[in-house]
């Protein structure tokens, strides 16, 4: 069973070595270098995650990922996820085309409405419209992803009638995801379109999730359109032995938890509860590469997945940690799914 192996990352506001927060700026500086260092050491995908918070940096990513095209060989460079909620899809696509360009045809977009709504008082959009500019802004980033005449109407925006967007693609087809959450209207629609998904994973048991793969592959089978790959995204961390991962993961994951939380109003997180969330049935790949590495391969089985996105950096967890966790992801945990699901390193 063939499956890649790749990175999630948001450009979380991490500490410096002297344990005080570091300027966004920096922060992105990092990504770049842990992006690159991905790329050396052969992992198949990274994506870039848009947010417009105190605790991110990266809101560009198209543009952080540019600057990973021209410095990187062979890695796969892809948002997770661009907001086109409160994007226009016309320049979503003339943005990732323009990376396509730069990397030479290893762009991807992963579109979603995102898990934090900042974005749509910031670009001047009214969260009742929620819904609808979702469905219409992809609907009409499909039509333009054909590379072909578009003649587009909807309620969002003027109507769209162009020859086809620019620049294209050398290849004719920008590789576009949906990122979905858990319902089923979103796989549903995402079949319709003919576009792969990427499931988060970020709360429950991979196997909840079973029966959603399955609707959208039915729905895929009754549209008439051919088998999609699907990717999993969640977060987790590696280091060399599963005590040492929780020892250093714990308190920025716990941390951030209970920062969203605080938001959220969610009951603070305690030590057990986010120990579960890092066992079989949780959602955080934390331990060993072995423990990682099994646990990877047991959810790819089970959603039959064509790529795991491993969301690496978690709150204020440093760059050395991150650095490191990417290092035995590539060079123990990615040989070692691949040999458990039987196609080698």
């Amino acid at each position: 069973m063939d499956v890649e192996l790749g990175l999630d990352t948001f450009g979380d506001i991490a500490l410096g070595p002297d344990g005080v927060p570091l300027h966004p700026a920096a922060v992105i500086r990092e990504v770049m270098a842990e992006g690159q260092l991905a790329d050396r050491l052969g992992l198949d995908f990274i994506g870039l995650g848009e947010h417009h918070r105190a605790d991110y940096a990266i809101a560009a990513p198209d543009t952080v990922l540019a600057g990973l095209a021209a410095s990187t060989e062979r890695i796969r460079l892809g948002s997770s996820v661009t907001v086109l909620s409160s994007d226009d899809p016309v320049r979503v696509f003339e943005r990732f085309a323009t990376v396509d360009a730069i990397s030479q045809g290893r762009a991807e977009i992963t579109v979603g409405r995102g898990s934090f709504i900042e974005s749509f008082p910031l670009f001047g959009f009214d969260l009742q419209d929620y819904e609808t500019l979702f469905s219409e802004k992809l609907d009409l980033l499909a039509a333009i992803l054909s590379e072909e005449p578009v003649a587009w109407e909807g309620t969002t925006r003027p109507p769209l009638k162009v020859d086809r967007v620019q620049p294209g693609t050398e290849s004719g087809r920008l590789t576009t995801w949906v990122g979905v959450g858990g319902t089923p209207q979103s796989v549903v629609r995402a079949a319709h379109y003919g576009l792969p998904v990427v499931v988060a994973i970020i709360g429950g048991a991979t196997r909840q999730f079973v029966p959603l793969v399955d609707l959208y592959r039915r729905a895929l089978a009754e549209m008439g359109k051919p088998e999609l790959p699907v990717a999993i995204h969640s977060p987790g961390y590696v280091a060399a032995t599963d005590e040492q991962a929780q020892e250093e993961y714990l308190p920025h994951f716990i941390g951030y938890m209970n920062l969203i939380g605080r938001e959220r109003r969610w009951a603070p997180m305690t030590k057990d509860q986010a120990l579960a969330q890092m066992g079989p049935d949780g959602a955080v790949y934390c331990g060993s590469p072995e423990t990682v590495a099994q646990k990877i391969a047991e959810s790819v089985r089970l959603l039959g997945a064509a790529r795991f996105q491993l969301k690496y950096s978690m709150g204020t967890l440093p760059h050395d940690l991150r650095s490191e966790c990417i290092r035995l992801y590539a060079e123990e945990v990615a040989p070692r799914v691949r040999e458990l699901l039987g196609n080698g390193a």
